[in-house]
């Protein structure tokens, strides 16, 4: 009976074998065969990512607003559950950038635009903070996807999924219609990311043909960088949240979390790791309807992780493409990051997506996601992990607030 082999390991032979035909390719001096036949394919598999981008982020963030069916009945739990998660991911995106300036800082991400080329770049000025809000409201929702202006469709996303629910029964035909266009538009993404392993050995063979074996370097150092800040975010963020509210030691969160951490690691999967994540939580003393309520909405919107990765990975790639990102640029990244946290689609690599999306935002070049690709499986690891912690500390949290509140109306 033939298996047919995972994704991640498909993705893994791809690299393996993409590194192994760049340095082939390198040391016979054969560089160009690759930028003529095996990057255009890699190019198709990128302009199939910037293809996909605003129907998913547009779709999955209406259906998810619209599955929430009466945003009253969220309640107080809900709305700190949901206040909770953002605030974590903006301070998520802030580690992941302060982590990779620094990396950048003292030369350990490489600037390969001389030797990859690099598409014609002008970085826009910071035109100020009420500027970059106002900017965030669209004028033509059409003309927001047309540039796939990833902030506004995300509005438009918010504005649309409420007013849906808002209408309530009349919006029955609206809610049918975008639950089928969503599972199309799931179905598609699952096939585009199936595509990755080609995407990847193409690129990695392109990259490593033209760079030599230092890119490899590089790629090792963007992994110690992400995998840095994940341990930062989660001494700094969550252990010191659960003794704030909970009054839980760090080492005691940890070791009550660890099982789920541990599974979270190995599956890359939220979703799979809920029972466990379920079990630690009301261990340590979660109430068992609100583990109920927090742990499923976070793994389906707390994305702290992800968020970093999606950091990481944007000022890596701009440094490959010799770009220094502005302020207002870092300031698009950490509130792109934060509000798609709550749109990114439950589907196995959609960290690609996410990130290119980011990358669409700021209107950085795409051309080198092929190289973050390559390595998504050691990134993904670390920052499911960190995602099922947050949850199982937000579980925490929100029970200590509410036992509060419910002690304080008797």
């Amino acid at each position: 009976m033939n298996k047919k082999l995972s994704l991640p390991v498909q993705i893994g032979i791809a690299l393996a074998a993409g590194v192994a035909v760049g340095l082939i390719c390198y040391f016979a001096g054969v560089k160009d065969f690759t930028t003529a036949y095996l990057k255009p394919i890699g190019d198709i598999f990128v302009n199939l990512l910037k293809f996909i981008v605003v129907p998913v982020v547009l779709l999955s963030m209406i259906d998810g607003i619209i599955s929430m069916n009466d945003m009253k009945k969220v309640g107080s739990a809900g709305i700190k559950t949901v206040a909770y998660f953002l605030c974590t991911t903006a301070i998520a995106c802030v580690i992941g950038l302060v982590f990779a300036n620094i990396f950048k800082g003292v030369g350990l991400f490489p600037d390969l635009s001389k030797q990859l080329g690099s598409a014609e770049y002008t970085p826009p000025e910071y035109a100020g903070l009420m500027a970059t809000i106002v900017a965030i409201f669209p004028s033509n929702m059409w003309q927001s996807f047309f540039n796939a202006n990833m902030l506004q469709v995300i509005v438009i996303s918010l504005f649309l999924g409420g007013s849906i629910l808002a209408a309530g029964k009349k919006a029955q035909l609206v809610r049918d219609f975008v639950g089928s266009a969503y599972s199309v538009i799931e179905q598609l993404m699952g096939f585009i990311i199936s595509l990755a392993p080609i995407g990847v050995f193409t690129y990695m063979a392109w990259v490593v043909a033209n760079q030599g074996p230092d890119i490899l370097g590089s790629l090792a150092l963007v992994i110690l960088c992400a995998y840095l800040a994940y341990i930062v975010h989660a001494v700094l963020v969550y252990s010191a949240s659960a003794k704030a509210f909970a009054g839980m030691s760090p080492l005691a969160f940890f070791k009550g979390a660890m099982a789920a951490m541990v599974f979270a690691f190995s599956t890359t999967s939220s979703a799979a790791t809920l029972p466990v994540s379920t079990e630690c939580a009301e261990k340590m003393g979660a109430e068992k309807d609100i583990a109920a309520f927090v742990l499923p909405l976070g793994s389906t919107i707390n994305m702290d992780g992800t968020a970093i990765y999606q950091c990481v990975a944007t000022v890596f790639i701009a440094s490959c493409a010799g770009i220094n990102l502005t302020f207002g640029q870092m300031i698009m990244v950490v509130a792109t990051a934060t509000l798609a946290s709550i749109g990114t689609a439950g589907v196995s690599g959609a960290g690609m997506v996410m990130l290119a999306m980011v990358l669409e935002a700021i209107n950085i070049p795409v051309a080198y996601i092929g190289l973050i690709v390559a390595v998504d499986r050691l990134f993904d690891m670390g920052r499911t992990c960190l995602n099922v912690t947050g949850d199982i500390a937000c579980s925490l949290c929100v029970t200590k607030w509410e036992s509060k509140k419910a002690a304080a109306r008797k």
